[in-house]
């Protein structure tokens, strides 16, 4: 399972550990991923997606799944996620 969000493409960064002595070592900072189910009103179910804390939010402040993917560039999603976009691009459509 690779560590990317699905709405936004974040994924691991590379950078140091630096100590007091300023001895460097390579590390990996982490994108804050979490396991959520979000709900779609023009659907009327719910889609499992790991997404970042970040997105989440993001979500959170345009109004819900829907408003989220009508306002998202299809290059930042995944495919997983795209096909949900379509299929809620269709159900406002109609």
């Amino acid at each position: 399972m690779s560590r990317r969000c699905e709405f936004t493409g974040k994924g691991p960064m590379s950078g140091n550990n630096v100590s007091h002595a300023k001895n460097r070592t390579r590390r990996r900072f982490l994108p804050n991923l979490q396991d959520v189910t979000l709900m779609s009103e023009s659907l009327g179910r719910s889609f499992k997606f790991k997404i970042s804390n970040a997105a989440l939010r993001t979500v959170d402040h345009r109004g819900g799944l829907d408003a989220f993917f009508a306002k998202s560039k299809d290059a930042e999603l995944s495919a997983d996620a795209l096909k949900v976009k379509k299929e809620i691009a269709k159900a406002t459509a109609a």
